[in-house]
């Protein structure tokens, strides 16, 4: 082979390369393409915990990608109020939100599965049922209407019955009681005599100062402290009958959704399952030491009188079967989440209930003496 040849032969093969690379640029770059997106939270940023999954999946997202796909977040108030989250997305004013999805109850009632039943399912048997009941497939059919995708994204695990300026000793206590509530429990609470107030997490404690309310809950001793409530309201109730587990939906506007490449789909399933674990662990650490604090400040810790939970529970009953009555969305949810959750007590009177009664016991008798 003369010189020429070779290197004409070498010129033409170093053209195909070349014309072959700049043909795959542009499928590379399509497949891993800049995208932007606003995240308005339903939280102020004093409370880590709930602001901090939208930095965390935001932080997540950004990793999984490649720094591509981008997520700023925006505390309660930068964009929207915080209980107008859900609505910023529908509206595609924002992307995404971090929101609890009863905060919606006021349009349909089936908001609530979401978030938790009042009496309903604890944290890991909700999880359960979103992941492994058929939850998350009615969550989202559901959510359609309102041009919603909604992915798992924190938790506070069982919460605290409030803050009360007065003593609760007594169903009759509850007659007129103005008390910062939302979803479901507010409703059921209202069959009590309570009027219940729905307000943002941030005006909570001048509500409370003001007298405007008598009582607050929000969620459990971690934030609590941070929003300062023990300092207007001493009297501390648990159980938390109404958000035995509350889940933090990731609302993502469903055209926004539709349009993300399907590795940018996965990242945010994924950053929203790891923000769950984190947020979960993260409220188990530091609530413990939190209601310590608080009972060491004053905070009158009280259980709530057994008249007032059997006729909140007895209520309850009764508003599910009127809903599913009349609703049928409603009621498709319902007979779904009606049977796992009498299975998950099965197994729970079994096993686990039986254990964490033994074990946490135990582990107050050897503690040793102050």
């Amino acid at each position: 082979m003369d010189r020429r040849s070779f290197f004409r032969k070498a010129g033409s093969a170093g053209a195909a390369a070349a014309t072959a690379s700049v043909l795959a640029a542009p499928a590379i770059a399509q497949s891993m393409p800049k995208v932007s997106w606003r995240l308005t939270s339903a939280y102020p940023k004093s409370l880590d915990t709930l602001f901090g999954i939208s930095t965390d999946v935001s932080k997540r997202v950004s990793e999984l990608t490649d720094g591509n796909f981008t997520i700023q977040p925006f505390a309660a108030g930068e964009i929207v109020p915080a209980l107008q989250a859900t609505d910023a997305v529908t509206a595609g004013t924002v992307e995404c939100s971090h929101t609890l999805s009863s905060f919606s109850i006021g349009k349909d009632p089936t908001f609530a599965f979401d978030t938790s039943l009042p009496f309903g399912l604890n944290t890991r048997q909700h999880i359960s049922w979103l992941y492994y009941g058929g939850g998350r497939e009615l969550v989202n059919e559901f959510m359609k209407d309102y041009n919603i995708h909604a992915i798992p994204s924190g938790n506070t695990g069982a919460q605290m019955g409030g803050w009360y300026r007065k003593e609760i000793k007594s169903l009759e206590d509850l007659k007129g009681l103005k008390m910062r509530i939302a979803g479901l429990g507010g409703t059921i609470l209202s069959r009590l005599g309570v009027v219940p107030q729905v307000i943002g997490g941030g005006d909570i404690y001048p509500s409370l100062e003001r007298g405007t309310i008598d009582a607050a809950e929000f969620s459990g001793p971690y934030d609590d402290e941070k929003l300062g409530l023990q300092k207007v309201a001493p009297f501390y109730y648990y159980p938390g009958w109404w958000e035995g587990t509350a889940n933090v939906m990731l609302a993502v506007n469903l055209d926004k959704w539709n349009e993300l490449p399907k590795p940018y789909q996965a990242a945010l399933e994924v950053a929203g399952s790891e923000a769950m674990s984190h947020c979960l662990a993260k409220y188990d650490a530091n609530n413990p030491d939190a209601l310590y604090r608080l009972v060491g400040s004053g905070a009158q810790l009280r259980p709530f009188p057994q008249d007032v939970l059997k006729a909140a529970l007895e209520e309850s009953r009764k508003l599910y079967a009127e809903y599913a009555a009349s609703n049928p969305k409603f009621k498709k949810f319902y007979d779904n989440w009606l049977p796992y959750s009498q299975k998950q007590g099965v197994w729970a009177r079994v096993a686990e209930i039986p254990f964490d009664t033994f074990a946490s016991s135990q582990a107050q008798a050897q503690q040793p003496a102050k």
